[in-house]
């Protein structure tokens, strides 16, 4: 798996984060964008960058397909400026602004419930660290999510595979997003020794970002973290961190590796190429890692389902951010979970 930033690294970048954003709660009468079409002004608040995501929420909102919004930024800003702030006029609407590092990253709904990476984090890594044997085999914080991953020798079982010494530990995945792309995460991981892939598993629970309403009112203005978002966030924190020791269930992994370890038997029985076409259009693989996949599979010289799991999770490794990477271990699952009609369409492809 990619490992990311040290945790020493990650807790540093949380806190200069969480000193370094703002929100803002505003009617869309008081935003204008600018005619660089790159540029969100608000009122009384100053101009702000707008990040790619923080566009396409806006964009998606006032009802302009992301390839118009992308060509009119691209070849004419001004009109793309004209037509998001009709549309901010027209169809007025309060919504939350939030900025990090002076630019405007997320364009979200005044009900948005902000439970922040620095929330997760401080109260997910007392449980991980004081759970004996659980150590942080990965972790890092992007633009879009936070994510922790961590493991422990003290859950583990030996797959019976073609692989000698094929070991996989139980372990669990946190992440959260600020800017509205997921939820707060908690869900099992498990982690092969032999090739280091990481895999997430089934069973976690999410928990979404809708709160109460901000409040309307005439100006923009900042939301400040207040007695009643507090207790919010303690309730669900502490849901987090229940699950959190949930995941690490011995009885649950034993059953999940006696599913995993079924798979060892079902073979690609027709042209390999072709199922892996057919398998990428499933997981929605770019070429680069439809290709990544059939190297590792052929590399592996194991043409059985367990095989293809490890083929994916193994492109995760080779994906160029690490988002993707954990998208690519997630796909691992999809694997795991197919259907026998879907698995024989695999198999069998020709």
């Amino acid at each position: 798996m990619k490992t990311g930033r040290s945790l020493t690294e990650l807790a540093q970048e949380i806190q200069r984060q969480a000193q370094s954003k703002a929100d803002f709660i505003a009617n869309t009468r008081q935003l204008q964008m600018l005619d660089d079409g790159k540029t969100l002004a608000l009122e009384s608040q100053g101009e702000f960058p707008v990040t790619d995501l923080a566009l396409s929420q806006i964009g998606e909102r006032v009802g302009i397909p992301t390839k118009y919004l992308r060509k009119m930024q691209d070849e004419a800003p001004k009109l793309l400026a004209t037509n998001v702030n009709h549309w901010f006029s027209e169809r007025s609407e309060t919504r939350m602004v939030r900025t990090l590092d002076g630019a405007a990253r997320a364009f979200l709904s005044n009900r948005y419930m902000r439970v922040d990476n620095y929330d997760v984090a401080e109260t997910a890594l007392p449980v991980l660290l004081a759970t004996a044997g659980l150590r942080i085999a990965s972790c890092e914080v992007t633009e879009n999510r936070l994510y922790i991953k961590a493991v422990t020798d003290r859950v583990q079982r030996e797959v019976k595979s073609r692989r000698v010494g094929d070991v996989v530990e139980a372990g669990v995945m946190i992440s959260n997003s600020e800017v509205g792309l997921g939820s707060v995460l908690v869900t099992p991981f498990a982690h092969f020794l032999l090739c280091t892939n990481g895999m997430v598993r089934e069973g976690g629970k999410r928990w979404n970002h809708i709160g109460r309403y901000a409040d309307e009112k005439d100006e923009v203005y900042a939301l400040l973290t207040d007695e009643t978002r507090q207790a919010d966030d303690r309730a669900l924190l502490l849901k987090v961190r229940d699950t959190i020791k949930a995941s690490l269930d011995e009885g649950l992994f034993t059953r999940w590796v006696d599913r995993l370890e079924a798979t060892t038997g079902r073979k690609l029985e027709g042209d390999v190429t072709k199922a892996i076409e057919v398998l990428s259009n499933k997981l929605s693989l770019t070429h680069d890692e439809q290709s990544s996949v059939l190297k590792h599979l052929i590399e592996g010289g194991d043409l059985s389902q367990y095989g293809l799991i490890n083929a994916v999770t193994r492109t995760a490794e080779d994906a160029p951010s690490y988002d993707r990477a954990t998208e690519l271990e997630m796909a691992g699952a999809i694997v795991l979970d197919l259907k026998p009609t879907e698995w024989r369409d695999l198999a069998l492809a020709a």
